[in-house]
């Protein structure tokens, strides 16, 4: 945009006489050019000289405008003088609830947008304004751990519109969180249909153990959400020499994928393997995360750019092969698979599922957790492992072993665990585990508390199954050395279904606890089991209900056979193919090779 027009505009609102509609229409075309500091600049410029009643306007257009550009704190200001002169400005209350959001402001940001509620009643107003309040308040709420309000909010959002997929998607997922049992809980208008399409992907791991759900939410969100496929970014022929491994993530610090993946990383073949992570993780500061940006040979930060921008940087790097660690969880960057940086795709560890994501290639895996039984319900090949698909780190570090009083359980009772998320929890699992304590009378179960609404829902279920809720002894979270070594005082671990323990089944076997599980139809559904295979104990795995209540019970009345499977663990599990870390990573480097060597 010619400098010249823009002074001559500049000086025509400096001079009081320039017409709301003009400011408005330049201002626009301004922004439309990538000119958005200098259309923040004509608003301010004619705000300072013009005296008008359509003030509060160009106010909020100001406003919506130095939001845009990160400047919340003159935002906000903004938007608090229009409504200073137009006290009843309702998208002006409802754009000034998002300033104080962005500037650490939670509960002023709520109670703009409860007022916004007030004023579309008050006003009879478009009830869209109603809905964006309500939702971004069920959002922020959520965000705030404060699910019961949050969840409130979505009922509302739903009756008046039931057609809202992204608040069905969350209602669902809240609900899995606060054991709030049927998830399935119609609302107004909302069908059954519309609750299971509006379930997300990772929601839908843990609801059904169906393979054609698992790909019929995966597929419907890349529809909905992901760029599609672009022109590829990635050379067709690479050039000789070493192969150019790179890995996309931005749970690469002290997360689930960031303790799995760090033995395997730190023992790459660099002779064979030059190692890239093209990472937008948190700097936290923890030894892990140390480990983890020593492992690489060049770490590529991805924070602050777009994702084309993210894509043509892998791609400059002349990538082989890209492994995505986080498929659809949330964080995760699927656009920038899209442009295809990289000439081979791969999946691995933080989804454990089908993506639906035409841009991935393979997933890794083994023959029990991908049988040829789930094939037809993955987009992606597999990849085939000789041992299980699970990294473990064989160094992660343990904290002092703690007494049963000091997390107040029974020295004398059989302590059945699953410090499992409880979203993972399903009614049918929970009820099967409290028929288990009642036919195991000197027993009890430990868990995690994730929320109180969780802890409440469990111990009701609980007294309905004529169980004592202090049965149910809640552990609080700690840091992860400590996590590690609360494990010895367990006696078996309850594995979920049909959303399986993954790093938590890890850590329950590496610290030497025996683990029961129920392994299914699906990729997650059979993780647990798949350890367990690697290790040496398939007797605990089992493949229905029924049986998973007899064995848990079994072993719960039987002592001594669980003493003896925690003895063959002390003595086997490290020598076990589960935690031979240098011959998986062999394995795993043959199998890229394969890739693009032939």
């Amino acid at each position: 945009m010619a400098a010249q027009a823009l002074a001559q505009w500049m000086n025509t609102a400096r001079s009081g006489q320039m017409p709301l509609v003009n400011l408005l229409d330049v201002a626009q075309q301004w922004a439309q050019a990538g000119q958005v500091e200098a259309s923040a600049a004509l608003y301010e410029t004619w705000l300072a000289h013009t005296q008008s009643p359509q003030r509060p306007i160009a106010l909020f257009n100001w406003g919506t405008t130095l939001g845009g550009l990160g400047r919340h704190a003159q935002a906000e200001q903004a938007y608090r003088e229009a409504l200073a002169l137009q006290p009843q400005f309702i998208q002006a209350h409802l754009n000034l609830g998002h300033q104080l959001e962005h500037l650490g402001q939670p509960d002023e940001a709520l109670a703009c947008w409860r007022k916004v509620l007030a004023l579309v009643d008050e006003q009879k107003a478009d009830l869209e304004l109603k809905l964006h309040a309500l939702n971004n308040m069920a959002r922020l709420l959520e965000q705030l751990r404060r699910y019961d309000e949050s969840e409130a909010c979505m009922v509302d959002s739903l009756r008046l519109k039931a057609e809202q997929p992204r608040v069905v998607q969350h209602y669902v997922h809240i609900r899995q969180k606060q054991c709030e049992w049927p998830v399935y809980q119609p609302v107004g208008a909302l069908t059954a249909n519309q609750l299971l399409l509006g379930t997300s992907p990772l929601a839908m791991l843990s609801a059904s153990d169906d393979p054609a759900l698992h790909l019929l939410t995966a597929r419907t969100f890349c529809h909905e959400r992901v760029l599609p496929l672009q022109t590829p970014l990635a050379a067709s022929q690479r050039r000789p020499g070493k192969v150019r491994l790179g890995y996309l993530s931005g749970d690469l610090h002290m997360h689930a994928v960031g303790l799995l993946t760090v033995d395997m990383l730190e023992l790459h073949n660099h002779d064979e393997f030059e190692v890239f992570a093209f990472c937008w993780s948190t700097e936290d500061g923890t030894p892990l995360r140390q480990r983890l940006l020593k492992s690489f040979d060049h770490v590529v930060p991805l924070r602050g750019l777009s994702d084309e921008a993210a894509a043509r940087a892998i791609a400059a790097h002349d990538i082989d092969i890209l492994i995505d660690l986080q498929g659809l969880t949330n964080g995760a960057r699927p656009d920038i698979l899209s442009w295809r940086p990289a000439r081979q795709q791969v999946t691995y560890l933080g989804f454990p599922a089908t993506t639906g994501l035409p841009a991935i290639d393979w997933v890794i895996a083994d023959r029990f957790v991908m049988p040829e039984s789930v094939q037809p319900y993955m987009t992606e090949k597999p990849l085939y492992l000789p041992r299980c698909y699970q990294a473990s780190d064989r160094q992660r570090p343990v904290g002092p072993l703690p007494r049963r009083a000091d997390y107040q359980l029974p020295e004398d009772a059989f302590v059945y665990c699953s410090f499992n998320n409880n979203f993972k929890f399903t009614q049918e699992m929970f009820s099967l585990w409290m028929r288990v304590l009642h036919a195991v009378p000197n027993s009890v179960l430990w868990l995690l508390a994730d929320n109180a609404w969780a802890k409440a829902n469990m111990q009701r279920c609980a007294s309905e199954h004529g169980v004592n809720p202090d049965r149910l002894i809640f552990a609080p979270r700690v840091a992860p050395p400590d996590y590690l070594a609360r494990f010895t005082l367990a006696d078996l671990f309850l594995d979920t279904f049909p959303y399986n323990a993954g790093t938590t089944a890890n850590d329950v076997l590496f610290m030497g606890v025996p683990l029961l599980t129920l392994s299914g139809r699906t990729y997650i559904s059979r993780m647990a089991g798949s350890l367990l295979h690697h290790v040496g104990l398939p007797d605990l795995i089992t493949e229905d209900m029924a049986s998973y209540e007899r064995k848990a019970v079994q072993l719960g009345q039987n002592p001594q056979r669980v003493a003896s499977l925690r003895r063959y663990l002390a003595e086997h599990r490290m020598a076990s193919s589960l935690f031979d870390m240098p011959g998986f990573v062999k394995d795993l480097e043959t199998a890229l090779k394969s890739l693009v060597l032939g």
